[in-house]
């Protein structure tokens, strides 16, 4: 090999480098028991994600740690006896504080940001609040059950038997949803990663159901227009008048316009809710969940809870996508038929046209006629006056009178008038071909 090839080098795609970093962007953390764990997911805007990573960087700063790199979306802080784990998505960020200070006793603190323990809030409007305890198995799985809502309790095994995990999916009286994971042989790295699935299912489960209230807000709106459509789908079979039929027009074009505004309106938010709605799903299935006893699985209490929520989303976008074709179709009939009446209205008026230009081309014939007459009767007249004056000046035998010199001139004046005429005709019909006029 030359000393040129081996001097060529690869041209590296510009996003290779953030598509190898995004399979390593979030790792799962060793997690040592017993841990207590508060996590937090606000929604942030454009606005409010700038403020969040100039808050995280103030926080490391003030407790001498490195702050995030650039536009990093995880970052990991140590934080005296506190751990936090940040971690930005595309429309929210996610807050999770752990420690192992005091954590032996399950759910026997307060409100950590009420207490002071944890000095610090984010910007955002905040979505999801949890607290979840990590404890050993020497704690039985009947006492932290007691922790719980027995109506609502869900309990399974995780992995191969490795731990339980335990949730009402209920507020405490702290704000919280609570959950509880007992260990029984799981080491550090998959005690992280069990936590951290679990904690992913309450916050893309929050996020899923944030199209719901937007569905019930729209289908009143929806009911209505729906009403209006049939209201002129109606109106539609009736005989109108053309300033009827461009009066419904205009209502099915208001229709559609507002169709489309609703449509837009949710689009996002419903793609939204399916998308987490499948992530559940399948943080659920890596979790490996197995059924214990008595008690519901987590997927069973979220498919009779959380599935209906993503139908009724589903259903009120097919709704309006169903809408939006039947107005569509409304007015392509309504344009139709204003094309007909239109149509028809033009066939009578060419009609008309046709029959006043027949009318006139009567005329015209009346009026050559008419003409031919006085051209005749004109030229006579001047034949009459040469005549007299030859015949006083001699040039006709005085046996010759002027009534007889007029009537030789009759048909010499015909004849002429005649041929004036002829070549009249001839040039219009002439005109008429070079232009294509019938």
């Amino acid at each position: 090999m030359s000393e040129a090839d081996a001097g060529l080098q690869w041209v590296e795609h510009e996003s290779r480098a953030a598509i190898l970093s995004e399979l390593h962007a979030r790792p799962f953390l060793p997690l040592q028991v017993p841990r207590r764990i508060y996590h937090f997911a606000c929604a942030t805007s454009h606005e409010e994600t700038r403020a969040d990573r100039a808050a995280l960087e103030q926080l490391a700063l003030t407790w001498n740690a490195e702050p995030p790199v650039g536009d990093a979306k995880f970052h990991y802080l140590r934080l005296g006896d506190w751990r936090l784990r940040w971690e930005q998505h595309t429309e929210f960020t996610t807050y999770s504080w752990s420690t192992g200070f005091d954590a032996q006793t399950p759910f026997s603190h307060p409100d950590p940001f009420a207490t002071g323990e944890i000095a610090f809030r984010p910007p955002g409007r905040l979505l999801v609040a949890s607290h979840l305890c990590v404890v050993d198995n020497a704690r039985p799985l009947e006492e932290l059950a007691a922790q719980f809502n027995a109506q609502s309790l869900c309990v399974i095994g995780l992995g191969k038997d490795c731990a339980h995990a335990l949730t009402d999916f209920a507020l405490d009286a702290y704000g919280f949803t609570r959950f509880a994971i007992r260990i029984t042989d799981a080491p550090p790295i998959e005690a992280g990663r069990l936590a951290q699935r679990l904690l992913e299912v309450e916050t893309y489960r929050t996020l899923a159901l944030l199209g719901l209230p937007i569905a019930r807000e729209v289908s009143p709106d929806l009911s209505l227009m729906e009403d209006e459509l049939a209201d002129i789908t109606h109106a539609l079979c009736m005989q109108h008048n053309s300033r009827t039929n461009h009066d419904l027009l205009r209502r099915l074009s208001d229709l559609l316009a507002a169709g489309e505004a609703l449509s837009i309106r949710t689009a996002f938010r419903f793609g939204a809710s399916r998308a987490y709605h499948a992530l559940v799903k399948s943080r659920l299935e890596l979790l490996q969940e197995t059924k214990e006893g008595q008690y519901p699985t987590i997927s069973h209490f979220l498919r009779a809870r959380l599935d209906p929520a993503i139908e009724t989303c589903n259903a009120v976008e097919s709704r309006q996508t169903r809408f939006s074709a039947d107005v569509a179709r409304a007015t392509n009939l309504m344009r139709t038929g204003i094309t007909l009446d239109m149509e028809r209205q033009n066939s009578t008026l060419l009609d008309d046209m046709v029959r006043r230009t027949r009318l006139q081309m009567r005329l015209n014939g009346m009026v050559q006629a008419i003409s031919f007459a006085g051209l005749a009767y004109y030229l006579v007249g001047l034949f009459a006056y040469v005549a007299k004056g030859l015949k006083e000046a001699g040039f006709f035998p005085a046996s010759v009178s002027a009534e007889t010199l007029d009537a030789v001139a009759v048909p010499v004046a015909l004849l002429l008038s005649w041929a004036f005429m002829a070549r009249v005709r001839a040039l219009s019909t002439r005109a008429a071909q070079e232009e294509k006029v019938d």
